[in-house]
């Protein structure tokens, strides 16, 4: 395991009342590992990840709990030892590569300078390594693309590049935030490629953020479910799209379009809003929105295992009646 989060909470101070963005989350990641954080948008995944680079660290941020990484508790950490870690040891793709790096400076000089920056590199020596890296993320003709400004590179190429910087201190986890937003079908699935190749090739471990499950079946091998600043499941790859435990975890399955079933087939839908943050109910969070709602539900979910109070052979004739069973091994493939 390199990675522990437990009882992870952020909470912002506004003129509103306290926002609870993250209430509660743990998850842990191995070495080698994909996990997919996926949930719809406000449920929490990006402060999670931002929370793991100390990115949330603010007059008006409380952060509690742990993340242990390397055995230290990153929300221990003051803001030089954590500037240690961040690039160097953590390294996070932000989810808008039109707008994350700096239109003024070269492609070439914003890698440099992210090198030298942590460490004692020559000018030279970082040149040379800004080439490669631009070279192992399949962009061609580094040497003369390494002189070109951002605006000169396309969606996919500038992904490739936050990617290549990213990688340029040879981290040990990557955080990757949403990597394929704003990019057509086909750039996307290169992404994702170039993704799992790098985590094969490297054993890199990736915390993969998205709303997408298209994109989790693609690389990952664990899946949490968030929803409304909790994970509601967390389980397999397998365990998730072929026997999925949660009511919201089903609903997303239920919005995804099929092949095994007659056209033309109406998408499911989720009814209704997810709760304010501002004041969460005291019970479980989808409860207002989950068609197999009843009087427990009022009360806190359990803690161990998905977060839901139906018992398991509920779930199973639920799961059959609903057709939210997930996706069938016999027409995954």
């Amino acid at each position: 395991m390199i990675l522990s989060v437990r009882d992870l909470a952020v909470r912002f101070a506004t003129d509103g009342g306290v926002v609870r963005a993250v209430d509660g989350v743990s998850f842990d990641l191995d070495e080698g590992e994909i996990l997919a954080i996926v949930g719809e948008s406000g449920s929490g995944k990006s402060v999670t990840a931002q929370t793991l680079l100390g990115l949330t660290r603010a007059p008006n941020a409380t952060i509690t709990g742990s993340v242990e990484f390397d055995g230290h508790d990153l929300i221990e950490l003051d803001d030089e030892r954590f500037r240690e870690i961040r690039g160097k040891r953590i390294a996070m793709i932000f989810q808008d590569p039109m707008t994350s790096l700096n239109p003024v400076y070269r492609v070439g000089h914003q890698i440099v300078e992210m090198i030298r920056a942590h460490g004692k590199v020559s000018k030279k020596d970082a040149q040379d390594k800004a080439v490669e890296l631009l070279r192992s993320v399949g962009i061609p003709n580094p040497e003369r693309r390494v002189q070109d400004y951002p605006h000169e590179f396309s969606g996919g190429m500038r992904q490739r590049v936050m990617i290549a910087m990213a990688l340029a201190l040879d981290p040990d986890v990557l955080i990757a935030d949403e990597p394929t937003t704003a990019l057509d079908v086909t750039v996307q699935a290169q992404i994702l490629r170039l993704l799992d190749e790098l985590n094969r090739e490297r054993g890199l471990a990736v915390v993969l953020i998205t709303h997408d499950l298209g994109v989790v079946a693609e690389i990952a091998d664990r899946v949490a479910v968030m929803y409304a600043g909790q994970i509601v499941e967390d389980a397999t790859l397998d365990d998730i799209f072929y026997d999925p435990q949660h009511p919201y975890t089903w609903g997303l399955l239920g919005s995804l379009p099929r092949l095994d079933q007659p056209r033309p087939t109406r998408l499911a839908q989720i009814a209704g809003s997810p709760p304010s943050l501002l004041n969460p109910p005291t019970g479980c969070r989808f409860a207002a929105r989950c068609p197999h709602e009843f009087d427990k539900c009022s009360q806190p979910p359990p803690l161990d295992g998905d977060r839901c109070w139906l018992d398991p052979a509920d779930k199973r004739r639920l799961r059959d009646v609903d057709g939210h069973i997930g996706l069938r091994k016999d027409v995954a493939s």
